[in-house]
């Protein structure tokens, strides 16, 4: 099935068997199409997905709320084929014949009624085009190092805790993973023993995904690992009390959902639980401070 865009700025990607990706950014100025402008663009995201949740804590350092409002979802879509019932009509309006399920994140265009951008990495970082009045959480000259954290994050944690939790699979494939990451993590502990923040004086964008990412391993990938794994995660005494001290700030813990994220969890993984499931490594909802 073809899938056409109706906008001319906002570029849509697609794959074999996949729905469609729109990459649109927002400009500094107005031959971008999509340039900045107080109350233009409203995001639509579920903070019981690390993509969203990621979004929610930039779009809160900024202090994005009345140049940049946020449409919250469900953590679990409408329909499971169709997605999010509120994004149809935007998916719609910005593709011929859409053929997937709508989803968040999403950076829409309350001018056009339109989607700009479906991918989170791309909208964290326009956000900050939109103003704001909290410090950059992508400081100049900060950017190749909040990539290193992103892809450390990512491939470090996300990936090899998903390895190490697969039902199916060579124990030294898991062995192997689980190696992985605990070596991130020791490295993420060394780092941290002594600073208050991952980069310079104050949070950045780095912080977002260090704390998002350990919330995930807490709350979603720690089900699937044994008990002497979680032991083995949990003993980075640096790395867990800068998480306690960050969940604390009001835009990390506030946006926290653990019931959703449970919710989200059980309606996407097919895998078995382990034995680490019982307790979780930190007590989140101790350390948020809520308005």
């Amino acid at each position: 099935m073809t899938v056409t865009p109706l906008t001319s700025h906002a570029t849509v990607h697609t794959g074999a068997g996949t729905a469609p990706a729109f990459r649109g950014r927002i400009g500094r100025d107005a031959r971008s199409g999509h340039y900045a402008v107080p109350g233009r663009y409203r995001l639509h995201l579920s903070t019981a997905c690390p993509d969203g949740l990621r979004i929610a804590v930039v779009h809160s350092l900024l202090g994005l709320g009345t140049d940049c409002p946020v449409t919250f979802l469900p953590a679990v879509p409408d329909d499971p084929e169709r997605g999010h019932a509120v994004l149809r009509p935007l998916y719609e309006a910005s593709a011929h014949r859409y053929p997937g399920p709508a989803l968040g994140p999403v950076l829409s265009d309350a001018w056009s009624g339109r989607i700009v951008s479906t991918h989170a990495p791309d909208i964290t970082r326009d956000l900050s085009r939109l103003g704001g009045t909290g410090p950059a959480p992508y400081p100049h000259g900060a950017d190749s190092e909040i990539e290193a954290v992103e892809r450390m994050c990512r491939q470090g944690v996300d990936e090899a805790a998903q390895r190490a939790g697969a039902a199916q699979g060579e124990q030294d494939d898991r062995d192997d993973a689980l190696d992985t990451l605990l070596e991130t993590l020791g490295a993420l502990d060394r780092w941290l023993d002594g600073r208050a923040y991952m980069l310079r004086e104050h949070l950045t964008a780095a912080d977002a995904e260090v704390w998002t990412t350990l919330v995930h391993l807490d709350t979603v990938h720690r089900q699937h690992l044994d008990a002497t794994a979680v032991h083995r995660i949990a003993d980075h005494p640096a790395l867990w009390s800068y998480a306690r001290r960050i969940t604390a700030h009001p835009a990390f813990g506030t946006h926290l959902d653990l019931d959703g994220v449970e919710r989200r969890h059980r309606a996407r993984c097919r895998g078995l639980e382990s034995a680490g499931a019982a307790v979780r490594i930190l007590d989140w909802p101790a350390h948020t401070v809520r308005p």
